[in-house]
């Protein structure tokens, strides 16, 4: 497709909106929605007198339209692409009827995308905005049954459990986008209402604080599935999909590659290369940066309260006083005070004789005073020359980048030791200590007990993996810190 195809069906495609701008977008909703409510009811043709019809049984409507008002209302939807038009001989009654040709419509299949859109606008409630933690366990769960059907080589459930996976993520995202920009849009308004926000607050933080530790929780253990649905081969699990998929207009090799597509991105979110961080990493970082302004914007609302000063009392005294001036002079004479529009403010300069021609002296009254002649045709004081050069510090920007990978190489080269030499009948040095407890840290966090008992764990970092099970028995590992005691876990590395 050429870049002026692409141009025209864009244009083809922004003139199906071009309803909910027009003089009568009441009405062209109106008839819109009574298509909507004949699709419901599994009628897709629809004549101007069966518009009309089901205009006039809707009650939230105030307006009854026509036959003949409808009529000029689906030509212009017609013209601009949201709906489709065709004849309809059957409801002739005699042969001059038929050769008029009844016009029947029915929704273009973009026009009708293009009405559900305007309509999730139209019934979008803000106040909504919230994170989805309970998503967490459903996709692990339909992880678990992916990697069974993909070994069972169930390509229907393949092709179910991937579109549940693929719908529950793309919820969770759009989720999280709305909350946070809500949220910035809380964080960032001027004028803070105390009541409106301490009436929620507990309540938000809470929200946040619970998303932020499931998602540290289960962000593990749905690599773990990720990984174990890799293992059952992808590309038999891409191809069962592509299958099954019912996207007749589409090959099987693009059914194919778009959920290959859409598995890369699912794996991207919770599994990435050591050196990057995973789109839930984001989200958790995302989320505690969130904690901490909503924590700044209670102390701003809590000090407020606590002053009893804000900028809407201090206006509010400041009319006050406008109000009970005795005079325009007076007023005046008030405004020059608080606001000090008086004063000149395109040129700050001194007389050379300070006590002759004193600062606070007006310029109406003191004499004139020469000034360059850059100052008064551009506005900005002459200058000697040319700014001097911006010193940077290049040298040190790559020591400071120098130490940080050499940091990181460090900690790879120990996790690398430590998953060799194991934990056990050796001492661990300091680098080797550091990566064994984030790993405990990593698996401990994500323990989670039932019915009495602890399922194993594991915890993962620079391609390291720590497994911990319960057994009898304590593990002791020496390090350079001193004697680390596990009661009753058993320590794997690998």
């Amino acid at each position: 497709m050429t870049e002026s195809d692409d141009r025209l069906l864009r244009d083809d495609r922004l003139r199906l909106f071009s309803f909910t701008t027009a003089e009568k977008r009441a009405d062209y909703l109106q008839v819109l929605r009574a298509f909507d409510k004949a699709r419901a009811g599994y009628v897709v043709l629809l004549h101007a007198g069966d518009v009309a019809a089901l205009t006039a049984k809707d009650s939230d409507s105030a307006v009854t339209l026509t036959a003949a008002e409808v009529g000029p209302l689906l030509e212009q939807l017609h013209s601009w692409g949201v709906l489709e038009r065709s004849y309809d001989g059957t409801r002739a009654a005699n042969l001059a009827e038929y050769r008029n040709r009844h016009y029947v419509y029915q929704f273009a299949q973009t026009g009708y995308q293009a009405f559900r859109a305007v309509e999730d606008v139209l019934a979008a409630r803000i106040e909504d905005a919230a994170l989805s933690r309970l998503v967490l366990p459903e996709l692990l769960a339909d992880l678990d049954d992916l990697a069974k059907a993909n070994r069972e080589a169930d390509a229907d459930a393949v092709y179910r459990k991937l579109s549940r996976l693929d719908a529950a993520l793309s919820e969770l995202a759009t989720r999280a986008a709305h909350f946070y920009l809500s949220l910035g849009d809380l964080v960032r308004t001027t004028e803070v209402t105390p009541e409106s926000f301490l009436a929620h607050k507990d309540a938000l933080l809470s929200h946040m604080r619970e998303f932020s530790l499931d998602l540290a929780r289960y962000a593990p253990k749905l690599a773990a599935a990720i990984e174990a649905v890799e293992a059952t081969g992808v590309d038999r699990l891409f191809q069962r999909a592509a299958e099954s998929d019912e996207r007749v207009l589409l090959t099987v090799a693009e059914r194919r590659d778009d959920w290959q597509a859409r598995w890369a991105g699912l794996s991207n979110w919770f599994v990435t290369a050591e050196s990057e961080l995973s789109e839930s990493d984001r989200l958790r970082e995302g989320t505690m940066s969130a904690i901490a302004a909503v924590l700044a914007l209670l102390r701003r609302v809590t000090e407020s309260r606590k002053g009893g000063v804000s900028r809407e009392s201090a206006l509010r005294h400041l009319a006050g006083w406008f109000a009970a001036a005795p005079s325009d002079e007076a007023a005046h004479a008030l405004f020059g005070a608080v606001y000090g529009l008086g004063r000149p403010r395109h040129l700050a300069l001194e007389h050379p004789d300070a006590e002759l021609v004193p600062v606070s002296q007006s310029w109406w009254d003191a004499p004139p005073v020469e000034i360059s002649r850059t100052l008064a045709e551009t506005g900005r004081a002459p200058s000697p020359g040319a700014p001097g050069r911006i010193q940077r510090n290049d040298a040190g920007i790559r020591r400071l980048r120098a130490a940080q990978l050499e940091a990181q190489r460090s900690r790879a080269a120990a996790a690398a030791a430590l998953a060799a030499g194991g934990v056990h009948d050796r001492v661990l040095d300091e680098e080797e200590t550091e990566v064994l407890l984030g790993l405990l840290n990593a698996a401990l966090t994500a323990r989670v007990p039932v019915s009495g008992r602890t399922r194993p764990s594991t915890g993962s970092e620079h391609g390291v993996k720590l497994t911990l099970r319960p057994h009898e028995r304590s593990t002791v590992i020496r390090t350079a810190r001193g004697l680390l005691h596990l009661d009753g876990l058993e320590v794997t590395v690998r």
